[in-house]
């Protein structure tokens, strides 16, 4: 490793500590006197009684945290919290396991809890949904009741396989699920008000995406679905009964804005990763390089995204020869056959170490998610330099072999090259870092 990949290691960690959720929600929620203010909605606190918190996703332990300090106490709490990060349940909190990326029995056990809360709701409860990344797998709960748990998680893994951009698989996911594309807000139905605080996980406008926007109207339709199923179906069978569900009459259209359920239901988008880019700009920027933004490879093919970072930051270094060129966003790793232990950041990373190798380049890189959890791996993702390949080559290591096996996980953890951090509690897409090196 070189003193080049350490600074790297050291914008990334720099990048999660400025980074946090906890303190997003807590400027969303503000109480003066006896107004409660949730982002752009206000109410006068005599007009409730109690307020049900509804918390999912990889963020949601810190973002129930913090709403129940920033409330103080100032109304009665209840909350169902789903989440990798649990709490111990108690008479006003009930954790659900989560299960993340394929749904399984948790998931449908959580999505019946918060159903069940939610129609109880009445016109004096005021609901709070706390949706982060994550969230579309740790509840689930099919329009059709007839589809198995295992029928859902073999479309939920045909999904996430499939390529396609988070935005196209959430259409998906909201018109063939009882709780997602605002269905959940319609559960909610006899409720004074309905607000959602987001921290998001998609690209920028997306905001009813995060967690397949289980409160929020849906700004895709069946057709859309319809024509994103189909880019799935070319490469993958699906179960039967899912196949059947979307030429069935259960097959809907979902609530849309002007639907009058949304008449009292207010959202803000309280983190993004605009905010993890700027949070690892400022990173950069403090250990002394010029910083260059370039979000333009975005939910592109790892091996085209890469070779454009490469090549646009051995441009940029010609005039700044200490630079960062930052990206953020994910990127797409098609699947062809079995594969080992990795992720997108780790695969992509490795491409990039054989690029660099390949051009004599002298170039760092970075990749790694924000969650801290990259693919089925338990890494965050990989630093590499132009060393990476020579010594992945002096253990009898050949890269091309992990590559071809999407197995870059055992190859970085042989070379000491992984980036550890465990479950974050943030989740706003992945950071991608091309680093210079000036002779």
């Amino acid at each position: 490793m070189s003193k080049y990949t350490d600074k790297l290691r050291a914008i990334f960690h720099g990048t999660m500590q400025a980074v946090d959720v906890s303190a997003a929600v807590q400027r969303a929620i503000r109480c003066y006197g006896s107004s409660l203010h949730i982002a752009n909605f206000e109410c006068n606190l005599k007009e409730v009684n109690r307020i049900l918190i509804i918390a999912i996703g990889k963020s949601a332990t810190p973002m129930y945290e913090a709403a129940v300090v920033a409330l103080r106490h100032r109304l009665e709490v209840e909350a169902v919290l789903v989440s990798p990060l649990p709490l111990a349940s108690n008479r006003q909190l009930t954790v659900c396991p989560a299960a993340h990326p394929i749904p399984d029995e948790h998931s449908r056990r959580a999505a019946a809890t918060i159903l069940t809360k939610l129609r109880a709701a009445d016109e004096r409860t005021l609901v709070l949904f706390l949706i982060s990344g994550g969230a579309s797998a740790m509840v689930e709960q099919p329009l059709d009741p007839g589809i198995s748990i295992a029928d859902t998680a073999r479309f939920y893994q045909a999904l996430v396989t499939s390529s396609l951009p988070i935005a196209k698989i959430n259409s998906i996911r909201k018109h063939f699920s009882a709780v997602k594309g605002g269905r959940l807000a319609c559960a909610a139905a006899r409720s004074a008000a309905v607000c959602t605080l987001v921290a998001s996980d998609v690209p920028s406008g997306l905001t009813d995406s995060v967690g397949s926007g289980p409160s929020l109207p849906d700004s895709t339709n069946r057709q859309e679905c319809l024509e994103a199923l189909h880019h799935v179906m070319e490469t993958t069978m699906l179960p039967d009964s899912v196949s059947s569900f979307f030429h069935s009459k259960l097959f809907v259209e979902t609530p849309k804005p002007d639907d009058p359920i949304f008449a009292r239901n207010y959202s803000a988008n309280i983190l993004s990763s605009d905010d993890l880019l700027a949070a690892a700009s400022r990173s950069a920027s403090a250990a002394g390089f010029h910083v260059v933004h370039d979000n333009t490879c975005d939910e592109w093919d790892y091996r085209k995204a890469a070779n454009y970072l490469l090549e646009r930051a051995s441009e940029l270094r010609r005039h700044h020869p200490a630079l960062c060129l930052v990206s953020v966003g994910e990127l797409s790793v098609p699947i062809e056959g079995p594969s080992g232990k990795g992720g997108r950041n780790q695969q992509f990373a490795l491409w990039c170490a054989m690029e660099i190798a390949r051009r004599q380049e002298q170039l760092a890189v970075l990749s790694a998610g924000s969650d801290g959890i990259d693919g089925q791996s338990p890494a965050a993702g990989a630093v590499v330099d132009a060393t990476t390949c020579g010594r992945a080559r002096q253990l009898n290591l050949d890269a091309q072999h992990f590559l071809n096996a999407y197995d870059s996980n055992s190859l970085f953890s042989a070379l000491g090259d992984t980036i550890v951090t465990g479950p974050t509690g943030i989740n706003l897409r992945d950071l991608r870092i091309v680093m210079s090196l000036p002779h």
